[in-house]
């Protein structure tokens, strides 16, 4: 039996939660996975009920949190070391940043044969100051160091930490995209269609526009607010913006929105009829995305966003930010149309031409439902993963 260590930063709702729960459920019967991660933050959705749902009971590291915090990391720390010494893996496997930093660092000292980390993402680019940055980058270059191999999720990616940021040669980087269960977003579309239309009273005639995610400034939806704003003065049609999810920057949005002189409201407090609704977290992402006429994007990095891939499934047309990976998820100018970062006008442009134009809007959502099930399934990642697991083992020539 190989045993596999897998950490995760923590277990809030997004795109590494499903990888890591998906191959810890979905990996061949020669491999016994144990699953650990930190605690989520209160502003975060919890995402724990992903992997329970897959019969897979996680464990939690108390301490271990996205900032830093030396006693902390040192509590997480010892408990990790703790945790490899009573398990014993043969292939310790990271899942982002401050998992890939204590995760890595315990495999080395305990002299795992197999150190492995995937980068969900990289806070090289528009995180931080460029001083800061570069303190980051020479972390990871230790790290990358240190380690086996590593994971990128797109090529995009692959090249950002090969060939842009120098983190490690890019023999070192495989790359194997994410997996995800997509097939319900196919069932029952118009019944999950009229339920969240009736829940937030979207009229039949309405635009709905959504963006889904953390309402971190590294999704930068001020870019989204100022774009609703100005679309107002590009369209007849009466449409309906809605941003969902919750997070840190969530009063900052609501005065943000307050300021642009749009009308809005927080729906968990107030459940009236608006232009803007933030709606908070909600699980049902299928009933979302068939809700939904268009879905929104501004991020100014991204891995491989979650909430695209999902749209893509449910069939609707994509108004994104070309950053980071997103050209690797999508494909411009048939499943998205995509703007440059910080430019309101273009991204307002781009999402009125959807809103006029009723057939683009069928003919994108389309195409994106004929390609994203194969590319994204979550047995193509398992599958690719088990692979590169062996390679790894052979080459060690470790002893099972």
């Amino acid at each position: 039996m190989i045993r596999v260590l897998r950490i995760l930063n923590r277990f809030n709702l997004g795109g590494p939660i499903y990888n890591a729960s998906f191959l810890s459920r979905y990996l061949p019967d020669e491999f016994d996975t144990l699953l650990i991660g930190g605690e989520n933050y209160p502003s975060e959705k919890n995402s724990e009920y992903i992997p329970l749902s897959m019969g897979i009971k996680p464990r939690i590291i108390k301490g271990m949190s996205r900032e830093l915090n030396p006693l902390n990391d040192i509590v997480a720390f010892r408990e990790i070391l703790h945790i490899i010494k009573e398990f014993r893996p043969h292939i310790v496997h990271t899942h982002a940043a401050k998992a890939g930093a204590l995760g890595r660092v315990a495999a080395f000292a305990q002299k795992v044969p197999i150190i492995l980390h995937t980068f969900h993402g990289h806070v090289f680019d528009g995180y931080f100051s460029k001083t800061r940055a570069n303190v980051y980058k020479n972390i990871e270059r230790g790290l990358a160091g240190i380690s086996t191999g590593i994971v990128a999720i797109s090529d995009a990616q692959q090249h950002d930490l090969a060939v842009k940021h120098k983190i490690c040669p890019i023999e070192k980087v495989r790359v194997i995209p994410l997996g995800f269960d997509l097939e319900h977003f196919g069932v029952n579309r118009e019944e999950n269609r009229n339920q969240f239309r009736a829940n937030y009273k979207i009229n039949p005639d309405e635009i709905a526009i959504g963006i889904i995610g953390r309402l971190v400034p590294i999704k930068n939806h001020v870019l989204f607010l100022k774009a609703i704003k100005q679309l107002q003065e590009l369209t007849t049609r009466r449409v309906r913006a809605f941003v969902i999810g919750d997070g840190e920057c969530r009063e900052h949005l609501l005065q943000m929105a307050h300021s642009q002189g749009l009308d809005f409201t927080w729906w968990p407090e107030n459940r009236r009829l608006a232009p803007l609704t933030f709606t908070g977290w909600i699980t049902d992402m299928a009933m979302v995305m068939a809700g939904m006429d268009i879905v929104a994007l501004s991020s100014l990095n991204e891995g491989t966003p979650l909430s695209l891939i999902e749209a893509q499934a449910a069939g609707k047309p994509i108004v994104s930010t070309q950053v980071g990976g997103i050209e690797n998820v999508v494909e411009k100018d048939k499943t998205a149309l995509l703007s440059e970062s910080f430019h309101e006008k273009e991204f307002s442009r781009l999402l009125a031409i959807l809103v006029n134009d009723d057939a683009l809007r069928a003919q994108m959502g389309n195409a994106g439902l004929q390609t994203i099930g194969k590319k994204y399934h979550y047995q193509n990642l398992a599958n690719n993963t088990a692979g590169y697991y062996k390679e790894l083992l052979a080459s060690k020539r470790v002893a099972l």
